[in-house]
């Protein structure tokens, strides 16, 4: 598979995957009141999803390694719903210049899974830009999911952007509870 770098002001261009015919694939841009260097730090702390992501019930950081200026994060994350958990171990890029983030699993309940987080300043606001591609090794699963995906997927970015409000208030008003 071909990588691609993404330029800080470019958005992630959607990829069609011609391997498989059961890719679920969505791009989402959308305009914050917080600054791309806030929204580059919140979805970069990996560490605390289980604090505010919903489905998100643990994550362990497994390595990290330095390549200037980018940091290479292995990570372990356990999402579950009701009864269903699956846990999946991905890569993640974080590159703090070009402010953009790139995950793609490398071992656990998906086929394929990949997405893309540029953040692209406009003035005291910014553009997230965010495109995600998957597929579940199970198709039942993957039928399952892809039924709230939407759902899912509206849930984590307002997950994201109340985290920035909660740290932008904090900022603001310090030592008052949020």
């Amino acid at each position: 598979m071909q990588m691609r770098t993404l330029r800080a002001c470019e958005p992630p261009r959607p990829r069609v995957r011609t391997d498989s015919l059961h890719v679920t694939a969505h791009n989402e841009t959308r305009t914050v009141p917080y600054s791309a260097d806030l929204m580059y730090a919140v979805v970069a702390d990996v560490e605390r999803y289980p604090q505010f992501l919903p489905w998100c019930i643990g994550l362990r950081v497994l390595s990290r390694q330095y390549e200037d200026p980018r940091e290479i994060i292995r990570a372990e994350m356990i999402v579950g719903f009701k009864a269903f958990r699956e846990r999946y171990t991905s890569r993640i890029v974080l590159d703090p210049v070009a402010r953009t983030i790139v995950v793609s699993q490398t071992e656990g309940v998906f086929r394929y899974l990949r997405n893309d987080w540029a953040f692209v300043p406009d003035g005291e606001r910014c553009q997230v830009n965010f495109a995600i591609e998957f597929e579940f090794k199970n198709r039942l699963l993957g039928v399952i999911a892809g039924q709230a995906f939407t759902h899912v997927l509206t849930r984590m970015s307002d997950a994201f952007e109340a985290r920035a409000r909660e740290i932008d208030a904090d900022r603001m008003h310090p030592g008052e509870p949020p």
